[in-house]
């Protein structure tokens, strides 16, 4: 084919593909809108940008992280595999027992913690070293700021399945099979960890709420100089917005 036929049909192809992204653009919000599935937001909330940089989970300006942001928790060869479905898990997991949340007024049976907590806690209860992934387990570095430990007892309940029998034993709790997260599903199928809450529930690293660069993370003085502890929620609680997306009071 010579080099005029070949300019020819490349150009018939091109005004096809255009002409057929016109006609279906229900196909192009559909792709645009994937991240609706996985971050939930109250309707009149934009949806956060899941995006970690300037996030509480950006290390790329630590030496400890080889200045690599998904590194620490994330490794595309090699995963850990011990916690089911676990994303290509990288960071050594921790093998603590924990005290866990009870309560006279819980109707849910608590468990030791389970699926992503059970990742969240490999860095946040304390006592895994922070640089202890890809491999290295000698790290000297612990979590400080940030620290559940392993008493999870004054904690908000994780690592236990929230169902309709659940909401309709305890009375005070939406059925998460019909009532929606905000985000266009239920809660169910948008908020929960096979079925469970988990940390993953309230909380996704990769979403930051950060617009103001370092300082929106942290202070100039003062302690470690931290300023917030929401950054990382799916939904905004201002108002108690999210916490009302499961608790009918």
């Amino acid at each position: 084919m010579n080099r005029s036929a070949f300019v020819f049909y490349v150009s018939i192809l091109i005004v096809h593909l255009s002409v057929q992204s016109a006609s279906a653009p229900e196909a192009m919000t559909a792709s645009c809108n994937t991240f609706t599935q996985i971050y939930p937001v109250a309707p009149s909330e934009a949806i956060p940008s899941p995006d970690i940089r300037n996030s509480h989970h950006d290390f790329s300006g630590a030496s400890w992280s080889g200045n690599q942001i998904c590194r620490p928790c994330h490794v595309p060869h090699n995963a850990i595999t011990t916690v089911p479905n676990s994303p290509l898990w990288s960071h050594q997991l921790s093998t603590a027992s924990y005290t866990v949340y009870s309560s006279s007024t819980l109707d849910a049976q608590t468990n030791q913690p389970l699926g992503t907590t059970k990742l969240c806690l490999s860095c946040h209860d304390g006592t895994v070293a922070v640089e202890n992934h890809a491999g290295q387990t000698n790290g000297t570095r612990f979590t400080s700021w940030g620290k559940v430990g392993t008493d999870l007892s004054d904690d908000h309940p994780v690592s236990f399945v929230y169902n309709t029998a659940l909401s309709t034993s305890d009375g005070e709790l939406y059925d998460p099979s019909t009532t929606l997260s905000g985000l266009g599903g239920t809660i169910e199928d948008d908020l929960l960890d096979n079925g469970r809450v988990e940390c993953s529930t309230c909380h996704d690293p990769h979403i930051s709420r950060n617009t103001q660069g370092c300082s929106g993370c942290h202070n100039a003085h003062g302690g470690f100089g931290m300023t917030g502890r929401t950054l990382s929620l799916r939904i905004d609680n201002a108002g108690s917005a999210f916490c009302l997306t499961c608790h009918k009071k």
